[in-house]
């Protein structure tokens, strides 16, 4: 790949992670999330979401268009994204796909694997398209895009 198509595959392999997360929400899979937030602290769930590169792009990019540069933090193990005060996701509509199939007891338990692999090969597919190196911890390749960004 030369450098003139480097733009547009980047934003064709963006686009194609939107477009998993559209695809995932149009599956029947019940769950009834009260937006209780607790998925949101990790330190307290002992479970932080893996981002393939293209996942840590979108949430960089949604995390840049918010006016911040900087990964925030959370001293006590939640989310860096989760903004207290409010308990909203400051990403919510990119957030990654983790954070969209993981639920607590309450609303009825992580959504299975099997039921989502064909839309985790495809975050796959456009990590190796993006040279990316497999499924990160998000804080650390949240943090790794919006350097790139830079």
């Amino acid at each position: 790949m030369n450098a003139r198509n480097a733009p547009q595959k980047l934003q064709g392999a963006l686009e194609e992670v939107r477009q998993v997360y559209v695809d995932l929400a149009l599956r029947p899979i019940q769950r009834n999330c009260t937006r209780r937030a607790e998925c949101c602290h990790f330190k307290l769930t002992g479970r932080t979401p893996y981002l393939t590169r293209g996942e840590a792009i979108v949430a960089a990019k949604a995390l840049r268009a918010t006016g911040r540069k900087l990964l925030p933090e959370n001293a006590d193990g939640a989310c860096p994204m989760f903004q207290r005060g409010t308990d909203k996701c400051l990403i919510y509509e990119d957030r990654p796909f983790g954070c969209r199939t993981h639920f607590c007891d309450l609303a009825g338990g992580p959504i299975a694997r099997r039921e989502v692999l064909d839309l985790i090969r495809r975050l796959e597919d456009v990590d190796v398209i993006l040279n990316g190196d497999g499924p990160r911890v998000l804080q650390k390749a949240i943090a790794d895009a919006l350097k790139e960004m830079q």
